[in-house]
């Protein structure tokens, strides 16, 4: 199934898709796409809803996150060899974390906002992981795929003046508003296949920057699961950004960072595109 949320922001309403075009609304039986929706287990639900209902066409409808906004979106940093290699750093031998804040969720084709002071704004399209049950110690791969809801794609938008440059923390250049689109859908497992041969791509202007394959990550889908729930307890609807591979402006000999007017367009096999435009912050 495809999951995907439609309408104006905060007022999104849970739709899965059919086909390529149209979508069913199944917001009389479900609240949203939420914590307390994968908790109860939901998606078990969702087929039958989807039967009993009537595709309406997507025509000039807003596409929003295909979740709510989440506990938490956890990160994982230099998940790729060959991006590793690009940004000059040793492969990690345990997965990088870091935090992201959760209100930076907007939709696949919502724009970024780029930040007051800002002046080294990147790109980073990435595979994310949906959180469908409350995970803690995990104790094998196994348990860790039971884990998974979906994927969905994502922009880990970053601007590096602020993550490397000023002390402390990534995070800093990871949070402000509009830095993680994602969508258009989630995608669940069984309709993704092998999560681990999925081709990536991003073109900033009509220009390819990224290309890539899931299949060069060094930490899996159910390791980076397994090793985060040693750390934290990872909540249903929770979202994982699970890395970028080469192709980020920080990689390049003369970075070209995103400015206003400048336009993303992203895709993940079988997870959908998405296109973002950067906006100047008000």
């Amino acid at each position: 199934m495809r999951l995907m949320r439609i309408g104006e922001p905060g007022h999104e309403r849970p739709a899965v898709a059919v086909g390529e075009h149209e979508y069913v609304d199944v917001s009389e039986h479900v609240a949203d796409f939420d914590e307390a929706f994968f908790a109860a287990g939901g998606l078990r639900d969702l087929p039958g809803l989807v039967e009993a209902g009537a595709p309406r066409p997507l025509a000039g409808e807003r596409i929003g996150a295909p979740i709510a906004r989440p506990h938490q979106i956890v990160c994982i940093g230099l998940n790729y060899r060959d991006h590793a290699a690009e940004s000059g750093m040793p492969v990690p031998t345990e997965p990088i974390v870091f935090s992201k804040s959760p209100n930076t969720l907007v939709g696949p084709d919502d724009d970024v906002v780029m930040p007051r002071g800002a002046t080294k704004l990147d790109w980073e399209v990435e595979l994310g992981i949906v959180v469908g049950s409350r995970a803690s110690y995990l104790d094998s791969p196994a348990a860790a795929w039971d884990a998974i809801a979906g994927y969905v794609l994502v922009n880990d938008v970053s601007e590096r003046a602020f993550q490397l440059e000023r002390g402390g923390q990534w995070v800093k250049g990871k949070s402000a508003a509009t830095f993680n689109p994602a969508g258009p859908w989630l995608v669940t497992p069984d309709e993704v296949g092998d999560v681990m041969d999925l081709g990536m791509s991003l073109d900033v202007n009509g220009v390819r920057r990224q290309s890539g394959s899931t299949a060069t990550m060094i930490f899996d889908p159910a390791e980076i699961l397994r090793y985060l729930s040693q750390f934290m307890v990872l909540e249903p609807g929770d979202l994982i950004n699970t890395g970028t591979p080469p192709g980020v402006a920080l990689g390049m000999a003369e970075p070209a960072y995103l400015v206003p007017g400048d336009v993303m367009e992203l895709r993940i096999d079988r997870l959908g595109s998405a296109r973002q435009r950067v906006v100047p912050a008000v």
